[in-house]
């Protein structure tokens, strides 16, 4: 019976021992940076007037961007087991990010309804903010493997062309009613890794994925052509960075 007594006491102080190892139990706030891609599709838009029966069909490849992110972010861990970490984090990107600017076709778009190309489009997003939770899985005091899942939403914009290409040559569009944004929603899902260098300070590498839901887009110039569209947005990260744990 002592024995056993004896075998509880070490257990319930090696668990709690192996508990109090980790490093990163508490708040934390940190920053990363590396590589982000923005991935958009389904770019193909209807066109018409107050006249026309049958809209106009534009058909637009895929486009995207990539650059540099800043990723600014907070959260806190708490203890779940001894060898596992449950964390809740927020993130955010004060970087935009935008395409290139593209075109679209159509083989009834131009005046009488001849083949044409409208010049000009271009997507951005801007203020990304993610909210999630992180399980964490203890490899040492000062190492973290973690999972990442949550919501994301993100501002859409896009900028409708500028000039418009026919059989007789480029000619500038008037101006549309807007360049229309939103801000959709999505969700995020990531994997990292944490190690502790000293005194509080770590270094963490990460990659993320996001998926949004689709915007409506429309916009009428001078001429009451009005184009509509529903672009896609998929957005995948690298992150390297640095944080501390207070």
């Amino acid at each position: 019976m002592n024995k056993q007594l004896v075998a509880m006491i070490a257990t319930s102080f090696i668990t709690s021992s192996v508990m109090a190892q980790s490093a990163f139990e508490g708040a934390y706030g940190q920053v990363g940076t590396g590589y982000e891609s923005n991935s958009y599709s389904n770019l193909n838009s209807s066109g018409s007037n107050t006249t026309q029966k049958t809209p106009d069909a534009w058909s637009t490849g895929n486009q995207s961007s990539s650059g540099t992110p800043l990723i600014i972010g907070l959260g806190y861990y708490l203890s779940a087991s001894p060898n596992w970490l449950l964390g809740l984090g927020a993130d955010y990107s004060a970087l935009s990010q935008q395409t290139s600017t593209f075109s679209s076709y159509s083989p009834t778009g131009g005046v009488n309804n001849v083949p044409a190309t409208i010049n000009g489009y271009q997507l951005q997003t801007s203020n990304r903010f993610n909210i999630f939770v992180t399980p964490g899985y203890v490899i040492d005091k000062d190492k973290l493997v973690y999972l990442k899942a949550g919501y994301s939403s993100v501002s859409m914009k896009e900028t409708y062309p500028n000039t418009i290409t026919k059989s007789t040559g480029t000619d500038p569009l008037t101006a549309w009613s807007k360049n229309p944004s939103a801000t959709v929603s999505g969700y995020v899902l990531g994997l990292g890794y944490k190690q502790m260098i000293a005194n509080g300070f770590y270094g963490f590498a990460e990659a993320n994925y996001m998926s949004y839901g689709k915007p409506s887009f429309s916009a009428t110039n001078g001429l009451s052509y009005t184009v509509s569209n529903s672009p896609s947005l998929n957005t995948y990260q690298a992150l390297l960075g640095i944080g501390y744990k207070f």
